[in-house]
């Protein structure tokens, strides 16, 4: 079947698939497809993976179906997307990706798919991690710290950090607020130079601080940036 062909049998169809997906986003990449889509690579489509996934985010935020379907939409054709120029470079292919998945559910899984017992959401947590540390090889400390990626959102990224290395197994929310009192007073008569570390140290402890007391930092920063536009609206 040629290209045309595909085109015009894709166009009558009433209710589409995966597999039309798949071929959708074969033909924008082909030669008579889109020539924007053909020029792009990984690195020039990597921001609209980021921003896409927000978009999802923001539709469960706002608890928006209408919203979070297309948006898991857009999501899903930037998976799409990334695996077929990985086809055309003859490593993998979506199919690998769905398979790929669908072993790791499995395997990490072993209550549902094996003998193990796990009759809570915590056993099932610990069973997780012991499962991914035997796959990823990351059997010390800094291994783990490593493998949380850099480019996360600043203060989700130091509440993993700050869980993986149980920074507050010892901590207290008053011993917390003390340090920030303490950081925040010597930060008044610290040089421009030192600010920007002590900052650090004290947005750090915050997230220690939020942790104990079962805070999410990162949607209690949104929620307040949030409240503050619709102050300056309200004015």
């Amino acid at each position: 079947m040629t290209i045309q062909q595909e085109i015009l049998e894709l166009k009558q169809k009433e209710r589409y698939d995966f597999k039309d997906l798949q071929a959708i986003t074969r033909i924008l990449r082909s030669e008579e497809g889109c020539p924007w889509d053909r020029e792009q690579d990984h690195h020039s489509i990597r921001a609209s993976m980021i921003e896409e996934t927000y978009e999802v985010v923001e539709a469960i935020d706002t608890e928006n179906p209408v919203l979070l379907r297309e948006e898991l939409g857009d999501a899903m054709f930037q998976v799409m997307f990334h695996a077929q120029i990985e086809d055309e470079c003859g490593r993998f292919d979506v199919g690998d990706v769905v398979d790929d998945i669908c072993k790791k559910m499995i395997h990490r899984h072993p209550h549902v798919f094996g003998t193990v017992q796990a009759d809570t959401s915590d056993a099932v947590l610990q069973n997780w991690e012991m499962i991914k540390t035997e796959e990823k090889q990351r059997n010390t400390l800094s291994d783990k710290l490593h493998a949380i990626p850099p480019m996360l959102p600043a203060l989700m990224r130091a509440s993993k950090v700050s869980k993986k290395a149980g920074r507050t197994e010892d901590q207290t929310a008053q011993s917390l607020i003390d340090s920030l009192i303490a950081g925040l007073t010597s930060l008044g008569a610290s040089s421009q130079e030192n600010a920007q570390a002590q900052i650090g140290t004290l947005l750090f402890e915050m997230v220690d601080l939020s942790r104990v007391l079962d805070v999410d930092a990162e949607l209690a920063l949104s929620a307040k940036t949030d409240a503050f536009i619709d102050e300056i609206a309200n004015r």
